[in-house]
């Protein structure tokens, strides 16, 4: 049996002692090629390094192969310093899409974020968030009081929206999940499903008494009153996992966990 093609490897680490000592070890067996020249980026770390990977190499498109050298990773394989030639060949690639987020602050200044995961409003006082809701520019709830609303992807549905109580979605779904923190009126609101290409909006309702920010992925802006967020079809992430332990059999597994 052939040898395995030599990849070049972009490796990157987070700033902890043991992402760093990793990827020093595997510099000294490997190499390390920039990046803008590499076939594949190892990413030493855990979910937050790899979120934080995916969103500054995505120019690149470069595929990510994840090592856990975190606290959580959801999103990374299992670390070994052995067999990586073998693990970036016979890796299986997923590739999703984040969410694009608008948001337009009361300023008037408006940003732009893109989120793996999920975005999420959140109240930013004592006072519950007030908020509207519309699908595709349709009013769908008039009024949610809670302390803050998401939208996640099957990809970050193991995330903040699992522990919100929202729903784990497959990777092939094509589905995105409004979920509620804290619901206090309507109560009994769980949240809902939409189809992939649909555009939510959400407006604050009395945003200087109940100020609110949004927040993508850890990038948080502050005093929004009105946050758009679709499906960002133009932008494809690319990961790497050892074959059987992907996405879409993680999602499976934490199901029944």
């Amino acid at each position: 049996m052939p040898a395995p093609e030599r990849k070049r490897i972009s490796f990157l680490a987070s700033s902890t002692k043991v992402a760093q000592s990793a990827r020093n070890t595997f510099v000294n067996q490997f190499g390390d090629c920039e990046l803008g020249k590499a076939d594949v980026i190892v990413a030493l770390g855990g979910d937050g390094f790899m979120l934080e990977t995916l969103n500054s190499t995505q120019r690149l498109n470069v595929p990510v192969y994840g090592m856990n050298r975190g606290t959580v990773g959801f999103l990374m394989n299992e670390f070994s310093l052995e067999h990586l030639t073998n693990r970036l060949v016979e890796a299986e690639e997923a590739v999703i899409n984040p969410l694009r987020m608008r948001a337009t602050c009361a300023d008037g200044t408006t940003h732009t974020e893109l989120a793996i995961n999920e975005v999420s409003l959140l109240r930013q006082g004592p006072q519950a968030a007030k908020l509207k809701i519309f699908v595709d520019n349709r009013l769908r709830l008039s009024e949610l009081a809670c302390d803050g609303a998401l939208v996640a992807t099957p990809a970050g549905s193991t995330a903040y929206n699992y522990s919100a109580h929202g729903p784990i979605l497959p990777i092939g779904s094509e589905v995105l999940a409004i979920t509620a923190m804290a619901a206090f009126r309507p109560r009994r609101w769980r949240g809902a499903l939409l189809p992939k290409n649909a555009k939510v909006r959400f407006e604050v309702v009395e945003p200087q008494k109940r100020p609110v920010m949004a927040d993508a992925d850890n990038r948080s802006v502050q005093d929004v009153v009105t946050v758009e967020i679709e499906s960002a079809g133009d932008v494809e992430h690319r990961l790497l996992f050892d074959p059987g332990h992907g996405l879409e059999e993680r999602l499976i597994q934490e199901q029944f966990a």
